[in-house]
């Protein structure tokens, strides 16, 4: 089974999951996309929820798919939020924001009861790292917050390069909220908590895409079908 249909298995567990009058939280991304399409087929057949998206693209095709929208200052406490995930460790820590819209996912999970990632497999790792960290950045003083954040990654145990993402033309990426991200490419990350600390502290950061436990359950499918992994503790 090719990746993309498994990122659909993963998504169509998470839609068994909603219930009538549930306020949800709807992630961007491949895997995120495939929840969004499947629950519009839900909504279509009489199911009636609310959706915030964490993204200008999520909400387009959540309205396209008959989903009735809302934002977080209308709807502030959400009851279950569904996304993707760029890796998953196995303490359900996660890095996200591959697709560039870690700011806003971050603040749609904290709203939420419970946050549920969908992923294929390949994004269960040992430990984080192995994909670049992004870090949403203002563009004002990009170069220095750029050798800050590297300085940062060095005094929690982790060097790397950051480089400033770009689109395919060439062009600096800038997310939904006017920033710019930067991918720090690490290898390992032995110590998450630790450097999501540091970079927090980095003049010039908004947010990182080290999401450290709000993730409270993991569906995962692959070869052998659909695996769910559950927070050993509850957040909060």
């Amino acid at each position: 089974m090719n990746p993309d249909s498994l990122k659909r298995e993963a998504a169509a567990r998470a839609v068994d999951l909603v219930e009538p009058g549930m306020r949800l939280g709807l992630g961007t991304g491949s895997t995120a996309k495939h929840f969004v399409a499947l629950l519009g087929e839900r909504v279509r057949a009489g199911l009636d929820v609310i959706g915030v998206p964490t993204s200008e693209a999520t909400r387009a095709d959540a309205e396209a798919a008959g989903i009735r929208m809302s934002t977080l200052e209308e709807t502030p406490a959400l009851d279950l939020t569904v996304d993707g995930a760029d890796e998953i460790a196995p303490d359900l820590s996660a890095i996200k924001g591959g697709g560039g819209a870690l700011l806003r996912e971050k603040i749609v999970a904290a709203a939420s009861a419970r946050m549920v990632v969908i992923a294929d497999e390949s994004k269960w790792v040992e430990t984080l790292g192995r994909f670049p960290l992004p870090v949403e950045v203002v563009p004002f003083g990009v170069a220095p917050t750029t050798i800050a954040v590297e300085a940062a990654a060095v005094a929690a145990g982790c060097a790397g390069r950051a480089v400033l993402r770009r689109t395919r033309e060439g062009h600096a990426f800038v997310t939904d909220g006017g920033h710019l991200i930067l991918d720090l490419a690490l290898g390992r990350i032995p110590d998450p908590a630790a450097l999501a600390e540091r970079l927090a502290a980095v003049p010039g950061v908004v947010e990182h895409g080290l999401f450290i436990g709000l993730v409270r359950t993991a569906i995962l499918a692959g070869s052998a079908g659909i695996r769910i992994e559950t927070a050993r503790a509850v957040r909060g």
